[in-house]
């Protein structure tokens, strides 16, 4: 490796690999349909190859990146891992048979899509974890909705949407603390500036549902189909109300703020539990799902296709994914050029609307290129914190926009860590899903309208309704900056 003096890279290197994982991207996805899985790490391997051999950076220091990067997915990855195991155990235990088996009964196709979204929201928001949403209720709205005669891409839009609502206004997400961490502003005065654009949007996004769902009313609802798979529900598994106690102990420990992880792994004894003394399964048999996922041969295609899920082998080839994006986005951040990428779309914003807008644009595309959300909302906000505070803007319209971008755009990526948790928890293919996440298309929108009409955009100095000046010189921002935690 060269040991001359690193060359700071200009926007034409950093456009090199995003222009390489364009292509081949577009290739393998739409010619050769294969996995992006390669083509994401040789994206890194040429980004790595333009800072070695043109900028003279060296590999030791981007490899400290790509780990480092890698190290802040870990905890993901390791959810995922745990979700496959209570996907697994309470399929086997009755539990995920039991909440579809009396929402199959409640719910009718006409109010179920905006339902979903509405008891998403509502768990997400006390959860502070659409992960945890998706995980938990989520895969049973997803059966629902099949059984009900309504397309997986449509009740996936739902349960994102209200998923993501509520992670983004709840005081607990992760997402929530970062954002006004990286651009200087309070965490409640972050989730009430957030309310502009996320309410409007949650409220079309339900009125949109509720149109759609009168598509899937009336004559369009099989009663047969409904009561084959109540019978064959019946006939496979012991049904009890008394079931949905351990999905309602795992949404408790989550609102008492108990570590996820553990909360989830408890979660999935917990459904190994009553598999054993309810449904009377040998344990030999749960290990084995656990493994390899539950297996379902009852001759009914629509139980069959919904019960053969979980295990952790359904989950390697999403966290082998999730590597190989935060591989290439570890790489493209210590080298300089993914700050570089930024810094062009910066260069173009004059107007406060157009500052608003590359707020927008730049997360979106960490998201693409890092492949995680946390990367997207520390880079974008350390990226325009000067801005915002150089054109007079209080810090709460720029940890505002972090998240209406970063937040909610991460799950429609298929290779960022959220979109690829989505993908695999609620089993959808990539891209189909994406359309109907109104509420996660629906905020950037409003936000780059509110920057360009100058609604709700708060200036520097603004005085909260206590009375008290949070920020009144620009100096007081600088101080405020606030390192991620490794």
């Amino acid at each position: 490796m060269s040991t001359n003096k690193a060359i700071k890279p200009r926007f034409y290197h950093a456009l090199i690999p995003v222009v390489f994982l364009a292509l081949a991207l577009g290739y393998t996805q739409y010619y050769a349909k294969q996995p992006p899985h390669f083509i994401l790490f040789a994206s890194g391997m040429v980004a790595a190859a333009v800072a070695v051999l043109w900028l003279k950076q060296k590999w030791s220091d981007l490899q400290d990146g790509m780990i480092n990067s890698i190290k802040m997915s870990l905890e993901p990855i390791i959810i995922l891992i745990v979700v496959a195991m209570v996907i697994a155990t309470w399929i086997i235990s009755g539990i995920v048979p039991a909440m579809i088996f009396y929402g199959l009964k409640v719910l009718s196709p006409g109010i179920f899509l905006p339902a979903a979204m509405i008891m998403c929201a509502v768990v997400s928001m006390a959860s502070g974890s659409s992960w945890t949403t998706a995980a938990t209720i989520g895969i049973a709205l997803m059966a629902i909705g099949y059984g009900l005669g309504i397309p997986q891409p449509i009740t996936a839009g739902a349960v994102i949407s209200g998923g993501y609502m509520g992670d983004k206004l709840s005081p607990f997400s992760e997402t929530t603390n970062l954002a006004p961490a990286m651009a200087g502003s309070k965490l409640i005065e972050h989730i009430r500036h957030m309310m502009y654009t996320t309410l409007p949007a949650f409220a079309i996004a339900v009125v949109l549902f509720i149109i759609i769902g009168t598509k899937y009313s009336g004559n369009h609802l099989s009663v047969d189909n409904i009561n084959s798979v109540l019978g064959v529900l019946q006939d496979k598994f012991i049904i009890s109300p008394f079931l949905l106690a351990v999905p309602a102990i795992v949404l408790y420990m989550v609102i008492k703020k108990f570590p996820a992880i553990p909360g989830l792994f408890i979660g999935a004894v917990l459904g190994g539990l009553v598999a054993v003394f309810v449904q009377k399964t040998p344990i030999s048999v749960i290990l084995t799902c656990l493994q390899s996922g539950y297996k379902s041969n009852s001759g009914n295609v629509v139980v069959d296709s919904l019960m053969s899920r979980g295990g952790i082998e359904s989950m390697l080839p999403t966290v082998a994914l999730i590597l190989c994006a935060i591989a290439f986005g570890g790489i493209m951040e210590k080298s300089g050029m993914l700050s570089v990428l930024a810094n062009g779309i910066l260069k173009v914003a004059k107007s406060t609307g157009q500052l608003i807008a590359a707020t927008v644009i730049t997360p979106l595309l960490v998201n693409i290129f890092a492949g995680d959300q946390y990367i997207a909302i520390i880079i974008s906000g350390r990226m325009y914190k000067d801005a915002y505070v150089k054109r007079g803007l209080h810090p709460k319209n720029l940890s505002r926009t972090l998240e209406d971008s970063g937040t909610l755009s991460s799950p429609l990526i298929p290779w960022n860590s959220c979109g690829a948790f989505m993908i695999a928890t609620l089993g959808l293919t990539p891209w189909t899903y994406v359309p109907y996440c109104f509420l996660n298309w629906l905020c950037p929108i409003i936000a780059i309208i509110y920057g360009f009409t100058g609604f709700s955009i708060a200036p520097l100095n603004e005085t909260e309704e206590t009375g008290r000046k949070i920020i009144s010189e620009p100096e007081v921002v600088e101080d405020m900056e606030v390192e991620p935690a490794a």
